[in-house]
């Protein structure tokens, strides 16, 4: 089944605790973006907030950094077993060398795109990771649209990673709801980060599991 990580980002952060406790009995683990007011117009979570999120549950983080040069911060994360970092491919600093840094640390490395560039440029980098996530919005911001286009960039993935007989999962991040959630698993998505999708609706836990459903039934 799909894994879907809710995206904390859009949830109450005023009670931040409440939503996670509700959900941790039914997700996977929670995506959490770190933005630095550079690499993307918005700032978000440091460090020390991540860390404290991550003591409040035993859910693996997938922590999203859009973070000028990811270097500095990766080590700085106390997370729980089976989490992982998430770079950009577009960030500076030598990605290879951090993505190696991330294993050494025991987590999961992950690789990011953004929508306008051109898979390919990840293809090196795709024998050091555990993931790649496919941003279906421009980073920034939760609630945005859906970019249907990002959809292309499926196959020649899919099909580089059993070319290669690599083992990454795919996951993708932005607009992702009950519209689209079927057909993005049909298509061999294998999670998702869901903001919006789940803490925009009324029920959390309902909406999750919908979501859960969904990917369940396309498979």
């Amino acid at each position: 089944m799909a894994k879907i990580f809710p995206s904390l980002i859009a949830a109450d952060l005023m009670n931040l605790r409440a939503e996670i406790e509700a959900l941790n009995p039914h997700c996977e683990g929670y995506h959490l973006d770190v933005m630095d007011n550079h690499f993307v117009p918005n700032l978000t979570w440091g460090a020390q907030f991540i860390n404290a999120i991550a003591k409040t549950t035993s859910r693996p983080a997938l922590v999203h950094l859009m973070v000028d040069d990811p270097t500095n911060w990766i080590e700085k994360f106390t997370l729980p077993a089976h989490s992982s970092i998430e770079i950009h491919v577009e960030s500076a600093g030598q990605t290879r060398k951090n993505l190696q840094r991330i294993r050494d640390l025991n987590l999961s490395p992950g690789i990011v795109i953004n929508p306008k560039t051109e898979i390919e440029v990840i293809f090196p980098y795709l024998d050091l990771v555990d993931s790649v996530l496919l941003m279906s919005v421009e980073p920034g911001f939760s609630g945005q649209a859906f970019i249907p286009k990002v959809i292309e960039k499926i196959e020649p993935l899919v099909g580089y990673r059993e070319t290669k007989g690599l083992k990454f999962e795919i996951g993708m991040d932005g607009g992702i709801g009950k519209e689209n959630i079927a057909d993005l698993t049909k298509r061999r998505i294998d999670f998702f980060g869901v903001g919006s999708g789940i803490f925009g609706q009324p029920n959390r836990v309902k909406a999750l599991k919908e979501l859960q459903q969904l990917a369940i039934t396309s498979q």
